[in-house]
């Protein structure tokens, strides 16, 4: 995250201060290591500062969640990932997690509980969602979006397995554009094809991958924007607007690179 207005404390330097912060930022290993994903760690980071967060990030201590291990099949390895994650999460008394995957959202909600690991733990969309209705993000107004047709794609871990979806709607509303829903939607979305560790393996036989009949279902709201809010779902996204050979004419964004948009962060 190399920008120079960025303020990213690490852990363990606000644990040898003795500074607890607000909460702890997980980055994920899409946002760690991905070029794409890592935009989005740098949106929303800038976004944490202008609110005035208290946050910080576990830098080298933090592990993958082991949610693909666990989604392959391979439960001891999710295990050990977990066990070696909470022991460091505990021996920083952290008690809020803020992410922006829906994966390492779901594994540390739902999933860390079972191996003593018990956090308030919330995905970024209901963090800046939160943050806007609170008056500490205040929108405003006019940005690189501004009127554009966009469209919204649900991410399977933060919908359908736990039920968040107007979060993010709502902070579209805040926004200068216009939201057309896609035809699956909702509790009737239609995954990337990235979802249960797919994301690392060849495709399996078939017309047609999932990915390119999801973007086709955008491309028909006549969307200039596709909106999503999952690194996996940012990529596949992305990848089938390059198969119907569009990325000219239709941007694949998270949400929180359309708020530091608005805001000129």
């Amino acid at each position: 995250m190399s920008d120079n207005k960025l303020q990213i404390p690490i852990m363990s330097e606000l644990a040898a201060q003795g500074v607890e912060p607000e909460v702890l930022y997980w980055v994920g290993c899409a946002g760690s290591f991905d070029a794409r994903a890592q935009k989005v760690a740098v949106a929303f980071a800038k976004i944490m500062n202008e609110a005035k967060i208290s946050f910080a990030i576990l830098g080298q201590e933090e592990n993958c969640t082991g949610d693909p291990a666990r989604r392959a099949g391979n439960e001891f390895v999710f295990q050990m990932m977990a066990l070696q994650n909470i022991e460091t999460l505990n021996m920083y008394k952290v008690k809020r997690i803020v992410t922006a995957c829906p994966h390492c959202f779901n594994t540390l909600k739902n999933e860390y509980p079972a191996l003593g690991g018990n956090y308030d733990v919330i995905h970024h969309t209901q963090f800046i969602n939160d943050l806007i209705k609170e008056g500490r993000l205040v929108m405003k107004g006019g940005s690189a979006f501004q009127g554009k047709r966009i469209t919204y794609h649900d991410s399977c871990y933060l919908g359908r397995v736990n039920g968040v979806y107007e979060a993010p709607r709502e902070i579209l509303q805040t926004l200068d554009n216009h939201l057309v829903e896609l035809k699956r939607s909702k509790t009737n979305g239609l995954c990337c094809g990235a979802g249960g560790s797919q994301m690392f393996k060849e495709d399996e036989p078939g017309d047609k991958r999932i990915n390119v009949e999801r973007v086709e279902e955008a491309l028909e709201t006549g969307a200039e924007v596709i909106v999503a809010n999952c690194p996996f779902c940012i990529t596949m996204m992305f990848d089938g607007v390059k198969a119907k050979d569009k990325q000219d004419h239709v941007m694949v964004v998270d949400i929180s690179e359309m708020i530091v948009s608005n805001k000129r962060l």
